[in-house]
């Protein structure tokens, strides 16, 4: 890639747990993975964003003064809202041609979605010679999110893919966006990434419903109580006053006042070194996002019971948006290949689907290198 003048790649992301409460203004514990969108990028002189991919043969050209006519481009969208919401933000987008190769698995409930907004931003502030905020980066990329694919997502994707470190969980609070950094030392375990085969999209699914339930179940709550998140209250508090909640609204927050409290609890278990309590956190926060939130379906819920159903596994869950994707799970590490072909098996004899099995590891959020 000598032809192009730097490399700048977006990482994709785990979350060990803490799922749908992002946007309710929870702790989450992602971690950066090295599965992600890489832009090999050179100024062209022009007034054109030139859009290439290893993997696609489509060519896209944006035009910068359009930026906010693409919205309906079935590739190329998610970095014309990039670039767009950088722009209105008062960076100068500069004509470039950028070839994206994405490793980050699409629909899998790994971040590809922000991988690539937030690699995007990092590409073109790179060849302006700006300064690097990732923080700043994040945010504009969950701005793009938002306001230019239609989902209404919180901090946690793009805030991983800018800001991890690499053999480091986060703590990240998505009210405040204070994030400590956390050693992901598992001892003798390993996590496994099993994708289900079942792409989800999260503007298709229901994503943006639960967030409107989360936030009609908290205004309801806020008659009773004075918070301004869910993630405000207590389990304890939450006994007393759900009751007034429908019972569908419960549902929805009760598990998020829940997963809120097993991200704590998780949190001191990887610090302890406890894998036995992480496991069984992981398996609570899958049945929960099962039951009470109702956003996993018949291919994850069915992998996650393949996974739990092994004895070298300490625990498994959905991650990303559901309703397809991907699961995570707590294994032994002699054991994996082990794992791997028995929860394949099994997973194909309920499903006739066959789970794939991805290898990665904890890494750097944003990388810039010059070629």
């Amino acid at each position: 890639m000598k032809e192009y003048e730097y490399r700048v790649s977006a990482a994709g992301r785990i979350n060990l747990i803490g799922e749908h409460i992002d946007y309710c203004g929870g702790k989450v514990m992602p971690a950066a993975i090295s599965l992600k969108n890489t832009v090999y990028i050179r100024p062209n002189g022009t007034n054109q964003i030139n859009l290439t991919w290893t993997t696609l043969p489509d060519k896209v050209t944006l035009d910068i003064d359009k930026l906010d006519s693409y919205r309906d481009l079935k590739y190329g969208n998610y970095q014309a809202g990039a670039a767009l919401m950088w722009q209105r933000a008062g960076h100068k987008v500069l004509g470039c041609d950028m070839l994206q190769d994405c490793t980050v698995p699409f629909g899998s409930g790994l971040s590809s979605s922000a991988a690539i907004e937030v690699s995007t931003i990092a590409s073109l502030a790179t060849i302006a010679s700006e300064p690097l905020d990732k923080v700043d980066v994040a945010l504009k990329a969950q701005q793009a999110e938002r306001e230019y694919a239609g989902v209404n997502c919180g901090i946690m994707d793009q805030y991983a893919s800018a800001c991890g470190k690499k053999d480091m969980a986060m703590l990240l609070d998505c009210a405040t966006l204070e994030c400590e950094y956390l050693p992901l030392a598992l001892g003798d375990y390993a996590l496994v990434i099993a994708d289900c085969k079942k792409a989800h999209s999260l503007v298709a699914s229901k994503y943006n419903e639960r967030r409107q339930e989360t936030e009609a179940a908290l205004k309801l709550l806020q008659q009773y109580m004075d918070v301004s998140a869910l993630s405000e209250i207590t389990l304890a508090q939450f006994r007393v006053y759900g009751a007034a909640l429908p019972t569908v609204l419960k549902k929805r927050a009760e598990h998020v006042v829940s997963e809120c409290e097993r991200v704590n609890m998780a949190a001191k278990a990887l610090q302890a070194g406890n894998m036995e309590r992480l496991g069984m956190l992981l398996n609570l926060s899958h049945r929960s996002l099962s039951e009470l939130y109702e956003v996993t379906g018949e291919e994850l819920d069915a992998l996650v019971a393949a996974a739990q159903n092994q004895d070298c596994c300490l625990g498994s869950r959905m991650i990303g948006g559901g309703f397809g994707g991907c699961t995570i799970s707590l294994v032994k590490k002699e054991q994996t290949e082990e794992f791997q072909e028995k929860v394949y098996n099994e997973y194909l004899k309920q499903t006739g689907y066959g789970a794939k099995f991805y290898e990665t590891e904890v890494s750097d959020g944003i990388i810039t290198e010059k070629l």
